[in-house]
């Protein structure tokens, strides 16, 4: 275990049983939940209100997309500096694109092994996103 303050975490998914995941693989990394959202709107605020050290989002959701708070993020200097993980149904190449396209560190296609996605955690809050 790490010592020092422990990585604040916000996550966004419309899904219930997703954000449980996603939730459980937080805790075990080591890592707090600053807030969960339901939607975009809900998980730009969170970020507003908790300036959190890493943002995991669903690229699909009601309200504002993943991508939409991704840019929004990335777009707000007092935030840009933040890791965002994407995450999404859609495996395509053109979704990793518009990923990268809206600024995210790295993207992660559902479904996904919670170890996987625990190791991926690990390393972005770590400053060592994918290229």
């Amino acid at each position: 275990m790490t010592e020092g303050p422990q990585r604040r975490v916000v996550i966004a998914d419309d899904d219930a049983d997703m954000r449980m995941l996603v939730e459980i693989a937080v805790r075990k990394a080591g890592m707090m939940l600053a807030a969960v959202a339901t939607d975009g709107d809900q998980a730009w605020q969170a970020i507003l209100d908790h300036t959190p050290d890493l943002i995991v989002l669903d690229v699909s959701m009601p309200g504002m997309s993943g991508l939409d708070v991704c840019r929004r993020v990335r777009n707000d200097p007092t935030l840009a500096h933040i890791p965002i993980l994407l995450l999404s149904a859609g495996v395509s190449g053109a979704s990793r694109e518009a990923g990268k396209q809206s600024g995210a560190d790295d993207f992660m296609p559902k479904p996904f092994s919670p170890k996987a996605l625990i190791e991926k955690l690990i390393v972005l809050s770590s400053g060592r996103g994918s290229e």
